[in-house]
């Protein structure tokens, strides 16, 4: 093994686990949505089916931007 695969493996490696980064940001981000969903519930409960709506539109959207950095990572993994 020369010192330049060596060195090419270690920086999918490290670049990897860098694009892994926005998996806690989409945590957050769902943790984010429910959470304003159960505060606006408590404030207005007449608006349960239109709230909900809205969290699970929220809820897709912020998991396919955590879906998107993973497939990210496991493209700089194996490629």
């Amino acid at each position: 093994m020369s010192n330049f695969d060596i060195i090419l493996k270690s920086s999918k490696m490290i670049g990897s686990g860098l694009a892994t980064i926005g998996l806690t940001g989409a945590g957050i981000g769902v943790g984010v949505v429910f959470g304003f969903l159960l505060e606006s519930l408590s404030r207005n409960p007449n608006l349960q089916k239109t709230l909900f709506g809205y969290a699970i539109l929220g809820f897709a959207l912020t998991e396919a931007v955590g879906l998107l950095a993973l497939m990210m990572a496991f493209l700089i993994l194996f490629s």
